[in-house]
């Protein structure tokens, strides 16, 4: 990303990372959406700064696009707990005048098989509790949203302390893989819309 500021008359995308905030929960399952939005910064050389919405935030361009500077984005991963995700991301959708169909959520999904990476609109949350709290903080489902796949618990595991583990070390290779392929996917939609790149991910990869 290169830098830029939030000012302008194109409308940028938010592209939101879910996650716990704080070394302890930084490699956990629930915590794929934040390190999706840190390896995009990462590209760039960009650095987060503390946002009043309470989020860790970057704003500015895509790089390069046929010689010409990228779309607009702001990355952002909020710095509350996961049930409390939506107040930073209605924030951030109010002070960059982002709308909802330039917000594009990044989480984890336990409905999906381990390294899927899908892209979908609006919908239900399937019990997702960051999803949830940004429903309701926006008082709408209509946003864009990059669901990565963490599989179901094994035997009778709690969903909610599976989210909570680290992916075990024989499966990080994959998570890697994951990750890398759901930051091409959030740049496919940057720069070629929702919809088309809705058709090229969602035939790729895990079923």
């Amino acid at each position: 990303m290169t830098g830029a500021d939030a000012a302008g008359d194109d409308a940028p995308w938010l592209v939101v990372g879910l996650g716990n905030p704080g070394p302890k929960y930084a490699g956990n399952r629930h915590n794929l959406g934040a390190m999706v939005v840190d390896r995009l910064a990462g590209e760039g050389g960009g650095t987060f700064s503390r946002h009043r919405a309470r989020a860790d935030v970057l704003a500015g361009r895509l790089g390069m696009a046929a010689g010409r500077p990228g779309p607009r984005v702001v990355l952002a991963k909020p710095q509350t707990w996961m049930n409390e995700s939506g107040g930073p991301v209605s924030g951030l959708v109010r002070f960059f005048h982002v709308p909802l169909d330039r917000l594009l959520v990044v989480h984890d999904e336990l409905d999906l098989p381990f390294g899927a990476v899908r892209l979908k609109r609006s919908g239900g949350e399937g019990g997702h509790n960051g999803l949830k709290s940004v429903s309701r903080s926006l008082g709408s489902r209509d946003y864009c949203r990059l669901r990565l796949g963490i599989g179901r618990p094994p035997g009778r595991m709690d969903p909610a302390d599976f989210v909570l583990r680290d992916v075990p070390a024989a499966d990080r290779a994959e998570q890697s893989i994951m990750i890398e392929e759901a930051a091409d996917a959030v740049s496919e939609v940057l720069r070629s819309g929702f919809e088309r790149a809705q058709s090229v991910v969602n035939t790729a990869g895990p079923q």
